[in-house]
């Protein structure tokens, strides 16, 4: 299942709603919420062309300060050799 939750400067009442969003879905049991793939799917669909898209999953969804930042220890350049890797198979290099 592919949900979408807004990032970004939210109001009060969106917040609440944010964290009422979170609470909902975890008793769903879903584990992760992407926010980008589904718009790249779109426009794969709506233009029939490829999309490849790979999820890097480090943060806790905007619940505590700096949870967005990545960095070494997180695994980013293993993420960043794995995606030039599949890129340059796909792309026949």
């Amino acid at each position: 299942m592919e949900t979408t939750i807004p990032a970004g400067r939210r109001s009060a009442q969106e917040d609440h709603h944010h964290r009422f969003a979170i609470a909902a879905h975890r008793e769903a049991g879903i584990l992760a919420v992407e926010m980008e793939a589904a718009a790249l799917y779109a426009f794969s669909r709506a233009r029939g062309c490829p999309v490849a898209c790979f999820a890097h999953v480090t943060n806790t969804m905007a619940q505590s300060e700096g949870d967005f930042e990545k960095g070494e220890a997180d695994g980013a350049l293993e993420a960043l050799a794995l995606v030039a890797t599949a890129a340059r198979r796909w792309l026949g290099g």
